[in-house]
C-alpha cells in the first residue's frame, strides 16, 4: 500500500477531531501493559477490535515477523501507547498467520497501524514513523491526556454537550470518553456516552451500558433521563407503522389509543412539539382515558426533554390551561 492508495493517508483525525486537554495535574498512572496490548486472530478480531473500540480507539498493528520496518515500530508504538495512560489500546495481527483482515482493508505494505473508533476504521498511517509522529496520531484519534481537574472537566462536559445537541455525537463520545478516563463514575459523562449511543443508533449497546451500572449510578438523575430515552424508543419500535396510526385517526379523531402510540412515535422522531400536541388533545377530549395516561407520558417526556427545552416550556403553557382552565 503506497501513499497513493493509502485510504488513511493524509487523512487521521478528520473523522473525530474533539479533543479534551486538561492541565495543572498529572495524568493518571497508565493501567498495565498487558492490558493495553495484545495480539489478536481473525477469530477474536471482532472482540479485541471493534467491540473494544466502542470503549475507546483501537489501534491495529499489521505486521509480519520478517518484516524489518515492523521490528522497528514496534518497541515505539509500545512504548508510546503504555505512555498514553489508556487513552488507546494497542491490537497486532500477524498478517502471515491471519492475512484475511488486512486483506479486507487493503493493506498491501507492512507495518500498516489503522486506528478504529466506534466498531469502524477512521484513520490509519503506514511504516516505522518516528515517536512524535505516533503520539501526534493518538491525540487526533483520542485526545491529549486528561487529569482530574474539575473545572476543566467541566469545561470538557459543557463542550460535549454542546456537540452533542448539534448532533455531533461522534465527537461529542470522544470529550465525554476523556472525561470517563479520568473520572470514570462520572455521571454527567455517563448519561452523555450513552446518549450518543442513542443518537448513533447503537441501542443495544446502551442498554447494555446503564444495564452493567453500580445501582447507586443508575439512581443518579441525568443517567435516569437518558434511560427513560431509551425505554420510550424500545417502546416505540414496537407501535408499528405512523402512517397507519394517522389514517386510523383521520377515520376516528377520537382513537385515543392510535394517538397515543401516534404521540410516542413522534417524540423518538424528533417532533416533539407533535409528540405534545398529541398528548394535550387527548386531555382536551378525555381526561380519564388510560387513567390520566397522556399527562403522565408528557411528563415523561418533560423528564427526557429537560425543564428548558422550548417544547417542554410550550407544551407545559398548554398543559397549565387545561388543568387549571
Amino acid at each position: 500500500m503506497t501513499g497513493n492508495d493509502n485510504p488513511y493517508a493524509g487523512s487521521f483525525g478528520n473523522q473525530m477531531t474533539a479533543s479534551a486537554s486538561f492541565g495543572g495535574q498529572p495524568p493518571a498512572a497508565a493501567p498495565p501493559s498487558g492490558d493495553l496490548i495484545k495480539e489478536t486472530t481473525t477469530a477474536n478480531f471482532a472482540k479485541d477490535v471493534l467491540d473494544a473500540s466502542r470503549q475507546q480507539p483501537v489501534l491495529v498493528d499489521f505486521w509480519a515477523p520478517w518484516c524489518g520496518p515492523c521490528k522497528q515500530l514496534t518497541p515505539v508504538i509500545e512504548k508510546v501507547v503504555t505512555e498514553a495512560a489508556g487513552r488507546v489500546k494497542l491490537v497486532k495481527m500477524n498478517i502471515d498467520d491471519h492475512p484475511s483482515i488486512a486483506g479486507q482493508l487493503g493493506i498491501q505494505s507492512i507495518p500498516a497501524v489503522i486506528a478504529f473508533v466506534g466498531g469502524r476504521p477512521v484513520d490509519g498511517f503506514m511504516g516505522a514513523v518516528p515517536e512524535s509522529q505516533i503520539k501526534q496520531f493518538i491525540e487526533k484519534i483520542a485526545g491529549p491526556a486528561v487529569d482530574d481537574s474539575k473545572a476543566e472537566i467541566e469545561a470538557v462536559l459543557a463542550d460535549a454537550k454542546a456537540l452533542l445537541e448539534t448532533g455531533d455525537a461522534e465527537n461529542a463520545a470522544g470529550l465525554f470518553g476523556a472525561v470517563l478516563q479520568a473520572d470514570p463514575e462520572n455521571t454527567v459523562a455517563i448519561a452523555g456516552m450513552v446518549d450518543c449511543m442513542i443518537t448513533l443508533g447503537q441501542i443495544v449497546e446502551a442498554r447494555e451500558a446503564l444495564t452493567s451500572l453500580p445501582e447507586d449510578l443508575a439512581k443518579d438523575a441525568g443517567i435516569s433521563a437518558v434511560a427513560k430515552k431509551l425505554n420510550q424508543i424500545e417502546e416505540a419500535r414496537k407501535l408499528g407503522d405512523p402512517n397507519a396510526l394517522e389514517q386510523r385517526l383521520a377515520a376516528n379523531p377520537d382513537d385515543h389509543e392510535a394517538r397515543l402510540m401516534l404521540a410516542k412515535i413522534r417524540n423518538v422522531e424528533g417532533d416533539r412539539n407533535g409528540a405534545a400536541d398529541h398528548l394535550l388533545t387527548i386531555m382536551k377530549r378525555d381526561r380519564a382515558f388510560d387513567d390520566d395516561g397522556a399527562r403522565r407520558e408528557l411528563v415523561s417526556f418533560f423528564e427526557v426533554w429537560g425543564p428548558k427545552d422550548p417544547a417542554t416550556i410550550a407544551a407545559r403553557r398548554k398543559l397549565s390551561s387545561i388543568l387549571f382552565s
